[in-house]
């Protein structure tokens, strides 16, 4: 299977579709029309000149992706807010065009500020809630075995027990699991192009919705790599070794990636095998999508990628 390059994530009622340095967003509205916006996300100069640095690009290339993530999530909500946003409509068309802009710069600030805001809450909960919890709890174990290596383990069974139990538990709402089946209709139109298929609804439907280069594979692989490391810190201290814990954490991420990165591209059997609970886990997360789903990761793709070119170029 040949790597093309194209990513993406599931949101609101859609699926958001990014190929180098631009992405696609697809919605299905309320009305049942597909809403695609495009939009480039250039990144900085700055992590341009970081972007080819092992690790460190993962760790770059993680909080970029979070932040996209948060945004592409807020615009696909915006199509679900109707009432509210029928207010806004009629308060600016009594407003002139000079305040009319204002208050959409006001606006833009508000959204960015929320934005930030969100990131930052869901990073601090993330946090205590799979490693400042785990770490609490494997506290108990290390009163009873004293061995500072089975407690490592205990803290990293712990935080997948946490982890899983999380993901099973929010995939019983009904709204996280239609996330769920946009999330499989993103996995199967990739599998569909890099296996050379034409990106039809028919051909969609029978590509697999699991694919190693996953952000859930990423979070699965971040677990696992924490337990190695975490292994490491030998000091006494209980404050330093939370410290030590989240010092470590953009490491982590930025190993988890090279990982995954190398999983998207290369097939043997070490990666394969390696791969595998990252998949096995894929089974949670992505469902089944129907065909108006499928149409609608369809669009954004060609929003943004040439896949018929690619096809062409790329496949013997």
């Amino acid at each position: 299977m040949k790597y093309s390059g194209i990513g993406g994530q599931a949101v609101m009622e859609g699926v958001m579709m990014k190929n180098r340095d631009r992405y696609a967003v697809a919605v299905r509205k309320p009305d049942q029309q597909i809403e695609i916006k495009v939009s480039d996300c250039k990144p900085s100069a700055r992590s341009q000149k970081v972007r080819n640095l092992p690790v460190i690009r993962g760790v770059v290339n993680f909080i970029e992706s979070l932040v996209l993530g948060m945004k592409t999530l807020m615009y696909s909500a915006e199509f679900f807010e109707e009432e509210e946003e029928n207010k806004k409509e009629i308060k600016k068309q009594t407003l002139s065009a000079e305040e009319k802009k204002k208050l959409e710069e006001k606006e833009k600030r508000q959204e960015k500020v929320l934005m930030g805001g969100t990131v930052v809450f869901s990073l601090v909960l993330a946090l205590a809630v799979f490693f400042a919890l785990p770490y609490f709890l494997s506290g108990f174990f290390r009163k009873l075995t004293g061995s500072e290596t089975l407690t490592a383990l205990m803290e990293g069974v712990l935080r997948l027990i946490i982890f899983i139990g999380y993901i099973s538990l929010i995939s019983l709402t009904p709204d996280i699991r239609r996330v769920f089946m946009y999330h499989g209709a993103e996995h199967k139109c990739i599998n569909c192009i890099e296996h050379g298929l034409p990106l039809t609804v028919e051909n969609v439907k029978k590509s697999s919705r699991l694919h190693k280069r996953c952000g859930t594979s990423f979070l699965l692989i971040v677990m696992l790599v924490s337990i190695l490391f975490f292994m490491f810190i030998r000091v006494k201290s209980r404050p330093l070794q939370m410290l030590l814990r989240l010092v470590l954490i953009p490491v982590i991420a930025g190993v988890s990636y090279e990982f995954i990165r190398l999983a998207g591209r290369y097939e043997n059997r070490l990666v394969n095998l390696l791969s595998k609970p990252g998949l096995l886990l894929q089974r949670m997360t992505t469902k089944e999508p129907d065909s108006d789903m499928i149409e609608v990761g369809i669009a954004s793709v060609e929003a943004v990628f040439d896949w018929k070119k690619w096809q062409e170029e790329e496949l013997p």
